[in-house]
């Protein structure tokens, strides 16, 4: 994956993950690194460890938090979310990245303007 497309996800991610506070995200990225080994920046490259992480941190909660979560990746993209019902929260970011990656190569994300291979995954 292209590293201004991670850092771009990275950061989206990070502000889905403002919804549990600071302290919420510094607790989480703490089990990620002592129980999954997974640092915060690997997070687009392992979805599915991070959903996993999610699932088992915030239990029941988790299908709630991962929806916020990508509600709020979709905002910070300029992007409304709309839930898939066949879509399970690692696909959703699989999907993020690989459409980022599409307009990055087509250069049309760098004038601010996201096309419909984004807007599909939101």
């Amino acid at each position: 994956m292209d590293k201004d497309i991670d850092k771009l996800l990275e950061e989206a991610i990070d502000h889905g993950l403002n919804v549990i506070g600071t302290s919420g995200k510094q607790m989480l990225f703490f089990h990620l690194e002592r129980d999954y080994s997974m640092k915060k920046s690997e997070i687009t490259r392992k979805p599915e460890v991070f959903a996993v992480a999610v699932q088992k941190i915030f239990g029941a909660g988790a299908p709630v938090l991962e929806k916020l979560i990508l509600k709020n990746v979709c905002s910070k993209l300029g992007l409304e979310y709309q839930e898939k019902k066949q879509y399970k929260f690692s696909d959703y970011l699989k999907a993020l990245a690989l459409a980022l990656e599409q307009e990055m190569s087509k250069d049309s994300i760098k004038k601010g303007e996201l096309n419909e291979s984004i807007e599909s995954v939101c």
